[in-house]
């Protein structure tokens, strides 16, 4: 093995290891990686102490347009499109950090992350295959994931105009109810 083909594998190593710390699924590793399955799933063993999850990774456009899953989205995509062309990260490496800027934004926010990182990647993914689009709030000028080539004319963000369930949690919904007399 080459000295050059010996670095390549251990950066594959090394990025399966990130992805895997950061809550990748084992379908992620596999596109992401040219590592083995057999490899990834022994990776995973070592890194989280347990097997990979099984099952189907999301997949419906639908997800990220709903109210709070949008602005969660919005936010992660903005971030990786930054990364992406206003420096020279690669796509993956973009992503990894555009995931952690995400993370790091909830934790100084002390909100709880809505996008995990199976999501995340799915996300960018719709995008790739042009399903997903940035359209600009006429109101704010913020930039949110709507379906692809729907209307960007007259669009208000979920942020400028929220649903009025939104933020309604059974819990808070209930301790409102107690507070007017119901």
């Amino acid at each position: 093995m080459s000295q050059k083909s010996l670095i390549d594998e251990m950066n594959q190593v090394q990025l399966a290891i990130e992805l895997i710390e950061l809550g990748a699924r084992l379908q992620v590793l596999e596109t992401e990686t040219e590592l083995s399955r057999t490899r990834l799933i022994k990776l995973y063993k070592e890194v989280r102490g347990m097997s990979p999850p099984k099952g189907m990774l999301p997949f419906s456009a639908d997800w990220f347009i709903t109210w709070l899953p949008n602005i969660h989205s919005s936010l992660f995509y903005n971030m990786y499109q930054g990364l992406l062309f206003d420096t020279a990260c690669e796509r993956i490496d973009a992503f990894v950090k555009a995931y952690r800027l995400y993370g790091e934004q909830m934790t100084l926010e002390a909100v709880e992350p809505v996008l995990g990182l199976t999501r995340a990647w799915t996300l960018v993914r719709f995008f790739e295959s042009d399903l997903l689009q940035l359209t600009a709030c006429e109101r704010c000028g913020g930039h949110f994931v709507t379906h692809a080539h729907s209307p960007a004319q007259g669009y208000v963000c979920g942020i400028c105009q929220p649903p009025s369930r939104a933020g309604k949690t059974r819990k808070s919904v209930r301790h409102d109810d107690v507070r007017s007399g119901e």
